[in-house]
């Protein structure tokens, strides 16, 4: 199939390559043409939008429950598997194509991934964590992680999620906002905890993404070769320079404290409310240091991504946020395509349009470089090559 009659947004080199044709076989893009396809050719015409990759989501909870103590952890399998295929459904039609999960109950991302590989749902690529490790009365309590304490607990819970298929680690190196009386900057892991962690993933050619509230832990986890880090509510000018030196990726996730309507549109508990509106002006003017310092930014919401949050998808909410922390548009395109894509180790595959790359794509009516309110309107999402949603009702047809 060739979609025809698109500019397609280059986001490695800031520019757009207009009144392009891109071939899509096997779910793979194998050409970009400035001519029109050969006759015969199925064509689906774009109608002169914009064409970028698909979006890439690098924090995501496809299996939480709201508010966070309804959670049971006793509960079937069965019931998290179809709660989390809804929303990760939800979210490709919004147009985050793949998405990293770190945390899902009953291990609901590892199944979702399998299904959509026998091809039984339809979903966005899944990089999966399986269950995060917590201490039992860590930031994870009462979320169905995987519990340890001690250097070779967290050691054997990690290979544990390895042998079931995890792609990456999560860990909760801090507090966070979603208990009363919580710290976010109290760290929760020793040296030796964390390290056992890290050895275990490297074993496996993986890595650890750390839920990191505050500065302090973030230096400690560093240290112990940890280079994903979550939300950085606190975070100082050194720090960042410490994980730029390291190469870390940071996923500020400032749609947490930023979204107090949906937060209660969900139920959220007040003091949960409170926490995180109270931790909103640190939140971003430490992203906005991460952010001067050159720290690698990935976008991901915390949130199931394709949940509204007023108005808009969670994912592109966060997006939009992400420009209020001084990301130019270039640089928040890229955090949810070619940065995001070299965080989850498919950058020759996913987060560009390009000849060998996966035919993950959306559609924009305006050009996003020149105003990032373009994403607001996403109108067309294709996934592996299949057209999952067309607003503007494109037809395919046969090229004369």
């Amino acid at each position: 199939m060739w979609l025809t009659n698109c500019n397609v947004v280059d986001v490695e080199s800031g520019t757009v390559l207009r009144g392009r044709s891109v071939e899509m076989e096997r779910g793979i893009i194998t050409e970009i043409a400035s001519a029109g396809p050969p006759p015969g050719a199925a064509v689906h015409d774009l109608g002169g939008r914009y064409l970028m990759p698909g979006f890439i989501s690098c924090h995501t909870h496809l299996s939480v429950v709201y508010p966070f103590s309804a959670t049971d952890e006793a509960e079937n399998p069965a019931i998290t598997a179809y709660r989390s295929a809804v929303r990760a459904q939800d979210a490709l039609r919004s147009g985050v194509t793949t998405m990293r999960c770190v945390h899902e109950q009953n291990r609901a991302d590892l199944m979702l991934r399998e299904a959509a590989a026998h091809g039984w749902i339809d979903a966005p690529r899944i990089f999966g964590a399986g269950r995060a490790i917590s201490r039992p009365n860590g930031h994870g309590k009462g979320a169905d992680c995987a519990y340890a304490t001690g250097a070779a607990e967290f050691g054997a819970a990690a290979r544990e999620e390895l042998r079931a298929g995890a792609d990456h680690l999560k860990i909760f190196i801090t507090g966070g906002l979603a208990h009363e009386g919580e710290d976010f900057g109290e760290p929760e892991m020793t040296d030796e905890e964390i390290r056992a962690t890290v050895e275990a993933a490297h074993e496996h050619d993986s890595y650890v993404a750390a839920h990191a509230g505050a500065w302090q832990a973030i230096r400690q986890a560093l240290a112990q070769g940890v280079r994903s880090f979550e939300h950085a509510y606190d975070l100082d000018e050194e720090t960042a320079r410490r994980m730029l030196e390291a190469g870390a990726f940071l996923t500020p996730t400032l749609c947490v404290t930023r979204s107090e309507s949906w937060m209660r549109a969900k139920g959220f508990e007040e003091f949960s409310i409170r926490n995180a509106l109270d931790a909103a002006d640190r939140h971003l003017a430490s992203i906005r240091t991460a952010v001067r310092t050159g720290v690698p930014i990935v976008a991901g919401t915390d949130y199931p991504p394709g949940d509204d949050v007023d108005g808009v998808s969670a994912h592109v909410h966060e997006m939009l946020l992400l420009a209020t922390a001084g990301l130019s548009n270039l640089d928040v395109l890229r955090s949810a395509s070619l940065t995001a894509a070299r965080l989850v180790g498919a950058e020759t595959f996913l987060g560009q349009v390009a000849p060998g790359y996966a035919a993950d794509v959306v559609a924009l009516r305006d050009n996003p470089l020149e105003d990032l309110e373009a994403l607001r309107d996403v109108s067309f999402v294709g996934s592996g090559g299949r057209i999952i949603r067309d607003d503007d009702l494109g037809e395919t047809r046969t090229a004369g």
